[in-house]
């Protein structure tokens, strides 16, 4: 009988995210949890591969166990080997059961690297779960760099790695639109591991963040990625070490390099974005007083031109009674002139 295990969540980062916000649970014990298997669930097994689900997702089941075989590799690192477990919660209070009490609110899916296991909600998640494809590989991805590496990586490359292994590049317009961004500037990488455990702004500032920053290291090698870089770090356990020799440059180089890289593609357009919005916030606060006062003085102009326009309307016609009565007065003195004299 199938057994699913849950962990405690390494802090719970929050906020509304490219797709769905995932969470790795990691370096904590795991207390024994309910099984899989009662209430008729059914199981799939497929290679290194075994999807847990029940009924009303036994599509889903066959598609996310399809799609787990069809690209089992990942960027950089070796084909995994380990059993994998995927258990596909049929409502909202199952997956809570199921990735424990200490998980994230806002989770479509959680991985459990040591455990190999990843339980994700099923076909009745709401529009803000995303892709349920999109979501699988970022959890794979964060099992297989388990597998290859332990508990060697940081959280932002954890997060980071998975994320441009599932292709989620739109998590790069969070940082198009962060105020956070516009105004403190990008974070040094010690910095990004503890943005991931603040609110909810700055979470989702730090996942787009360390998406960037992994993006941007694996570019440094265009040939090999990050395949030298994973073997390196693995036999040094050291990041420092495995940028050095794999890439040629210092951990702090490269540090330097993607926060220019970062505050030049997106510090700008950051900026804009967020006097955008204040400016719309402007105008939907002060522009009803500013559209009061101009028609107020519109109305003022309005009247002033009609006076004017009385005036001048007056004068023109003083001038005309008065050229009228000038030229009676010449004809009387024209007729006196002429009349005869006695």
């Amino acid at each position: 009988m199938l057994l699913l295990v849950t962990v405690l969540a390494v802090g719970t980062p929050v906020g509304k995210p490219l797709a769905a916000q995932r969470d790795v649970m990691r370096n904590t014990p795991a207390p024994m949890a309910e099984t899989l298997a009662p209430d008729g669930a059914l199981r799939f097994d497929a290679g290194r591969f075994t999807v847990v689900a029940f009924p009303t997702d036994e599509r889903l089941a066959r598609t996310v166990l399809r799609v787990a075989q069809e690209r089992d590799s990942f960027p950089g690192l070796p084909r995994p080997t380990a059993q994998v477990l995927i258990a596909i919660a049929p409502d909202a209070e199952r997956f809570r059961a199921w990735a424990g009490p200490s998980a994230p609110e806002w989770g479509a899916a959680v991985a459990f690297p040591a455990l190999q296991r990843v339980v994700m909600q099923g076909s009745r998640a709401g529009s803000d779960a995303g892709s349920p494809i999109v979501t699988l590989r970022h959890e794979l991805a964060h099992l297989a760099l388990y597998e290859a590496l332990g508990d060697v990586p940081p959280r932002w490359f954890d997060e980071g790695y998975a994320s441009v292994s599932a292709g989620e590049w739109g998590r790069e317009e969070a940082l198009a639109a962060s105020i956070g961004l516009a105004v403190r500037g990008v974070p040094t990488l010690e910095a990004l591991e503890l943005l991931f455990y603040r609110g909810a702004s700055d979470a989702e500032l730090a996942y787009a963040l360390a998406h960037r920053a992994v993006a941007d290291l694996m570019a440094l090698d265009p040939d090999r990625g990050l395949s030298l870089f994973f073997v390196n770090w693995k036999a040094t356990s050291s990041f420092e070490l495995a940028v050095r020799q794999s890439f040629g440059v210092t951990s702090a180089g490269f540090e330097k390099s993607w926060q220019q890289q970062t505050r030049r593609r997106y510090g700008a357009l950051a900026l804009v974005a967020n006097l955008s919005l204040a400016f719309g916030v402007f105008a939907v606060v002060i522009g009803p007083f500013i559209w009061q006062r101009r028609k107020r003085d519109r109305e003022r102009l309005h009247a002033l031109r009609v006076a004017d326009a009385v005036q001048e309307e007056a004068q023109r016609q003083s001038m005309v009674e008065a050229m009228l009565a000038a030229d009676a007065s010449a004809r009387d003195a024209d007729i006196d002139s002429a009349a005869p004299r006695s």
